[in-house]
């Protein structure tokens, strides 16, 4: 296991890491533009996505994987899988992760290469949640079952402060909301949030302002907000569980924020680092130099992927460590 001294982002990207970039700025990026954004581009797209995760970022040997399924509260269900690392240690601590890909492609089980990866490292359950995906389910569903999980987590015993929030991309953003909406309630929050690549800006505005500077080798911002567009439907653009804001907010939990240098979201993640810090809010950011979106989840390919991981896992335990400090106090 690593230790809990975060690893530093490297001052280069590894030259596997450039070469990938740009392969996909010649294969992937021309396919996100031909795509159409509706059903049937969406179910090609899962196919692909999910070929790739599963070949590029394979679940860790000895991993326990537990499917869920129960009806949750005020008619929701409550969907996901308990991923169970090797060598399970830290009981009482539960990391609660949401995927991404735009609300629309991906699952828990996509991402199992992932989540098994954080259980091992974190020595944490992880409970990943299968929200509901668009075009079939627009907003604010996905935000419903995340909540349903959060609240379903609470009820089989585990407080907030030992629920350790997780998310990529479009997860990103819906673990943001589901914690300001916790706070506006006056209800637990989590102990900590750990985001890559976190959406933050669903109208892709800030994205654009870092496209023009450097183009994202995967997708253009104006395809990523099409795809996100399939969530949002016609809710306004400024409703305030899409355009998040952190004025005025008070206690939200230590935060950690990962993206790569190569990715128009790291725009986002950028400007939500200094949100948080503005509202008194303790957040680690991370850019890792030459990465592209959410390379954590491909470490057969990615010589970044674990270290990066690794530096979350730490700050996780840290997390855990810190809250338990308190408490004996």
């Amino acid at each position: 296991m690593p230790s809990d001294q975060a690893t530093a982002p490297r001052r280069a990207a590894s030259w596997r890491a450039r070469w990938l970039s740009g392969v996909t700025a010649v294969t992937l990026r021309p396919l996100t533009t031909v795509l159409p954004a509706s059903e049937r581009g969406v179910r090609l797209s899962r196919r692909i996505v999910a070929g790739s995760l599963a070949f590029l970022g394979p679940v860790l040997p000895g991993t326990e994987v537990s499917r869920v399924d129960i009806p949750g509260a005020g008619g929701t269900r409550v969907r996901g899988e308990w991923v169970r690392g090797p060598g399970e240690r830290r009981a009482g601590t539960v990391l609660l992760y949401l995927h991404g890909s735009g609300y629309a492609v991906c699952s828990a089980r996509t991402h199992r290469g992932l989540t098994s990866r954080l259980a091992a490292m974190t020595g944490c359950p992880v409970f990943a949640c299968d929200y509901r995906l668009a075009p079939r389910h627009r907003f604010p569903s996905a935000a419903e079952d995340v909540r349903a999980a959060y609240d379903w987590l609470r009820g089989c015993g585990h407080r907030g402060d030992r629920i350790v929030l997780a998310g990529d991309s479009a997860g990103g953003h819906l673990a943001l909301d589901l914690t300001l909406e916790l706070l506006r309630s006056r209800l637990p929050a989590p102990a900590a949030v750990v985001l890559f690549s976190p959406l933050v800006d669903p109208s892709l505005e800030l994205a654009r302002g870092r496209e023009r500077r450097r183009r994202d080798p995967m997708i253009s911002a104006e395809r990523a907000r099409r795809m996100v567009a399939l969530y949002t439907g016609d809710t306004d653009a400024a409703h305030p569980r899409l355009a998040l804001a952190f004025d005025g907010v008070d206690g939200f939990p230590p935060t950690l924020v990962q993206a790569g240098g190569a990715e128009m979201l790291a725009a986002d993640a950028e400007h939500l680092a200094r949100s948080l810090r503005a509202a008194g809010t303790r957040c680690e950011l991370e850019i890792w130099p030459g990465q592209m979106h959410v390379f954590q989840a491909l470490p057969l390919l990615v010589p970044e992927a674990n270290p990066a991981l690794a530096a979350a896992a730490a700050f996780v335990r840290r997390q855990v460590r810190s809250r338990r400090g308190e408490e004996a106090r």
